[in-house]
């Protein structure tokens, strides 16, 4: 594996209390614990059986059937994991991580979480050598458990912030009472599937037209999450506008994915990206891929969380 293994989460036994968080965190019915709260310690579970077995493993546990990770380009993750196995070494890597912000749809179908990672090539190292913050996108499957989507995130020099653990009280995760009966949520789902895919053809045009800043301030929610390569993550509309000035290009992008929550106020896009020069020139100044949490704002999409990884360079 390169450094991409650090966008993902990395680790030995499946031990008695990793047992127990799994069938607390996960094996419940989405009725038994709030949906935000079983998403923050599903997403715990998955770092702990990182730790406590593999990478490999951890992954083959809570990657849903279709769920796509990044080998630099999206595939099918459960596939290539089982293609793939870890080489054997003297060494055992260890990739920490926590969320420290995470978000459910009404309907409590699909959420994503985010937090800081960090790599050491040893479990017995003193220091990690590498330090990054990770974006995944859950989604409930039949029988209530939470697997992943689309797992993508960047690295930075430096530490973002302590890998402590988060726990979220079930009155800041409960979700209203009354929510649309399925058939209404199943109309409401593919429309609202089409109108993201919608706003974010209309996000491109405008980034086209008007610089990807000024397009990012029209688009993005007050609060928005950026995340680039090489920096800890921009939280705020201004703070993510001033790194994205800094850093004088033009981005354009073709989405391949998308998903809305059955309740239509939580989706996301994902594809590929190209980033050139703000200038005549317009030279090449990376590829990579993206994913863009969108959520609904007083009946209009918005962008709350936005991050880029770059290929490789060829």
């Amino acid at each position: 594996m390169t450094l991409r293994v650090a966008t993902m989460k990395l680790g030995f036994l499946l031990t008695a209390s990793f047992l127990i968080l799994v069938t607390s965190a996960v094996a419940q019915t989405p009725e038994a614990v709030p949906p935000l709260r079983s998403l923050v310690e599903t997403e715990q579970a998955f770092s702990q059986a990182a730790a406590d077995k593999s990478t490999r493993e951890a992954f083959l546990l809570f990657i849903a059937d279709d769920g796509i990770l990044f080998r630099p380009k999206a595939v099918n993750g459960k596939q290539w994991l089982i293609e793939h196995p870890t080489p054997a070494s003297e060494k055992r890597p260890l990739l920490a991580w926590q969320p420290v912000f995470a978000d459910v749809a009404l309907a409590g179908d699909l959420g994503y979480t985010t937090g800081p990672w960090e790599y050491k090539e040893d479990i017995k190292d003193e220091k990690p050598v590498a330090y990054g913050d990770f974006v995944t996108v859950w989604k409930r499957q039949r029988d209530g458990a939470w697997k992943f989507a689309v797992d993508l995130g960047i690295s930075h020099p430096e530490s973002s912030g302590p890998l402590n653990l988060w726990k979220v009280s079930d009155a800041a995760s409960a979700l209203p009472s009354k929510l649309p009966t399925r058939s209404i949520k199943n109309i409401l789902q593919e429309r609202e599937r089409m109108a993201l895919v919608k706003r974010d053809l209309e996000f491109s045009d405008s980034a086209l037209a008007q610089g990807f800043v000024k397009a990012f301030l029209k688009y993005a929610n007050n609060d928005v999450r950026l995340f680039r390569e090489k920096s800890a993550p921009f939280v705020g509309k201004q703070s993510a506008a001033a790194a994205l000035d800094a850093r004088k290009e033009k981005l354009t992008w073709q989405t391949t994915g998308e998903d809305v929550s059955l309740s239509g106020d939580l989706g996301y896009t994902r594809g590929l990206y190209e980033a050139r020069s703000d200038d005549a020139e317009k030279k090449l100044i990376e590829r990579g891929n993206y994913l863009r949490i969108w959520k609904k704002q007083n009946g209009v999409w918005r962008v709350v969380l936005d991050v880029a990884n770059p290929l490789p360079a060829e």
